[in-house]
């Protein structure tokens, strides 16, 4: 996610810190999930971090990057869109919280039956895991993710959407030219518009 194990460390660190101070501020339960976004983003940099001082490989800290990036974030974002938003506008998110659980299941099963191997190229790491049918899944991936923001109805969150979206392009293209990889920035950026939904979200409280 990170061009090198320092950066993913620094940046990881920074981000769970951002989500640490998201869930503190937090004063609905059923925001919390959305809320704790930028930490469970700041944990999988950490983890990334690891994987790069390893040197890559076929090790725990290797699987715990590909849980937490494949199944996990897949069924994560549209359940926590889904509990953050009114009960008129959960309908809308139906379509993302049925492809989020497909895409989950498929993933995790993936997980379960195949080894994901990492492998440090030049400023990036590459992920194999020789996924059946991947176009699919990229694409119930998406739908699950960026579609839940984008249809979520909430001003704040619908940004987040198309700046997801933005970087995922942007990254994917650096990656394939394994040039560098610079998705650490956009989590950074998400984390900043969630903190920001937060606030919003908080009440005010009038001093007496």
């Amino acid at each position: 996610m990170c061009w090198s194990a320092t950066a993913d460390l620094v940046a990881g660190t920074a981000v769970a810190a951002v989500g640490v101070a998201c869930v503190a501020r937090t004063r609905r339960a059923r925001d919390l999930p959305l809320a704790a976004l930028p930490l469970l983003l700041g944990a999988h940099q950490l983890v990334e971090a690891r994987v790069w001082h390893l040197g890559g490989g076929t090790g725990p800290a290797t699987l715990a990057w590909a849980v937490i990036a494949l199944p996990l974030l897949a069924a994560w974002v549209p359940v926590a869109v889904w509990c953050a938003v009114p009960g008129p506008a959960r309908r809308r998110l139906l379509l993302p919280l049925a492809s989020g659980a497909v895409t989950a299941a498929l993933l995790a099963h993936a997980l379960a039956t195949r080894t994901v191997r990492a492998e440090i190229r030049g400023h990036t790491v590459g992920y194999v895991l020789g996924l059946p049918h991947p176009e699919l899944l990229v694409a119930g991936y998406l739908v699950a993710t960026i579609g839940a923001f984008l249809l979520s109805g909430d001003r704040v969150l619908v940004t987040l959407g198309v700046l997801v979206a933005v970087g995922a392009l942007m990254c994917g293209a650096l990656w394939r030219l394994e040039f560098v990889s610079t998705w650490c920035a956009v989590a950074a950026v998400c984390s900043v518009v969630v903190w920001a939904w937060v606030g919003r979200r908080s009440p005010v409280r009038v001093g007496v």
